[in-house]
């Protein structure tokens, strides 16, 4: 884990965040004190969509019937 005070965190803002996307955990430090951790954000996925087959599956009364060519497996 790396740790840079305030300044050190101004000057070399672009060269921190690629160690983050590299996977480094970063901290930045005021005083020494830590004070924030800098992660990398997962790609946020789309909230999924409830219902959007609606109306595009039918399903037929007989589905379950046993087939012809499967009747002798029974």
């Amino acid at each position: 884990m790396l740790q840079f005070n305030i300044h050190e965190a101004k000057t070399n803002l672009s060269k921190i965040i690629q160690k983050v996307v590299n996977g480094e955990e970063v901290i930045i430090a005021k005083g020494n004190k830590p004070v924030v951790k800098i992660i990398l954000i997962d790609e946020l996925k789309p909230a999924r969509k409830l219902g959007t087959a609606k109306g595009k599956i039918k399903i037929s009364k007989d589905f379950d019937a046993v087939i012809e060519d499967f009747k002798e497996y029974m």
